[in-house]
């Protein structure tokens, strides 16, 4: 079995944590792999994030941020998330805790072959000019090159070929509901359970905006973005740089991450939100 272990760039706890973890699992049956940064810190070999797919389980150190770090090179191998103290979205495993929850998730894996998950989705973005973004477990934002007043995008939104909104912003972003209390939040959108089969559209900003969306995932978005040099599609914090006018097309990518461990309690977590 091979284990991936990513930790939070930079915080010695997540790499000391790191290490424990590749000591107490290292045997026979388990090879395990660290995160480049991670593996310098120790003074070992690592692998570069986006060879994490190559393992049979990531197990991801930190906050929610290192969490999409981890997502982002992990494919479709199930993570599991160990926080360093405050319980979030996307780590249930306390750090006390870490080496049995992930002893038990590796057991589990010699014994049937196969680790218990949740499948939670991503979105995807393309557009007319043969581009495409990296799958987002959060967002997908599209926005103007800067915030702001004289800043922005004018935009068309369709829906299954009907024209939701339209007019100027900041920007439009299209969340899950794992990444509803991210971004979406803080632009005024709505709190979605993770349970709820369905996506969010909010405007950003908009000169005329339309209430927030709560729509199921099978229906197409289509934005339409004409005026200035350029626009900034995000998924998940990583930016690309698009020619206008262009059409970007936002949908639910056919392969979804999948969370092993146990599950956040999501009342419990919304506590940080505070």
């Amino acid at each position: 079995m091979n284990v991936g272990i990513v930790a939070q760039r930079g915080n010695e706890r997540a790499a000391t944590l790191a290490g424990k973890l590749r000591e107490t699992l290292r045997d026979d049956t388990v090879t395990v792999h660290l995160d480049t940064a991670t593996a310098e810190h120790l003074g070992i070999d690592g692998v570069d994030v986006s060879r994490m797919a190559e393992n049979d389980l990531v197990v991801s150190i930190g906050g929610d941020g290192t969490f999409l770090f981890s997502a982002s090179g992990a494919g479709g191998t199930p993570i599991l998330g160990v926080n360093l103290g405050e319980v979030g979205f996307l780590n249930a495993v306390a750090p006390e805790d870490a080496v049995h929850e992930v002893r038990e998730v590796v057991n589990e894996y010699l014994d049937s072959g196969e680790i218990p998950s949740r499948e939670v989705p991503r979105l995807e973005a393309t557009g007319e000019g043969d581009w495409s973004v990296h799958p987002a477990l959060n967002e997908i934002v599209v926005q103007g090159a800067q915030r702001g007043h004289g800043q922005g995008i004018d935009y068309e939104i369709h829906v299954d070929d009907v024209e939701y909104g339209s007019g100027h912003a900041d920007g439009i972003l299209v969340s899950t509901p794992t990444g509803s209390t991210a971004y979406n939040l803080s632009e005024g959108g709505p709190l979605v359970h993770p349970s709820v089969n369905g996506l969010i559209l909010t405007e950003m900003c908009a000169s005329h905006p339309m209430p927030p969306l709560v729509f199921e995932p099978n229906h197409d978005v289509e934005i339409r973005v004409t005026n200035a040099a350029f626009a900034v599609v995000g998924s998940d914090g990583k930016q690309a740089r698009i020619d206008l006018p262009e059409t970007i097309t936002i949908s639910v990518s056919s392969e979804p991450a999948r969370i092993a461990g146990p599950s956040p309690t999501f009342f419990e977590a919304l506590g940080k939100l505070d």
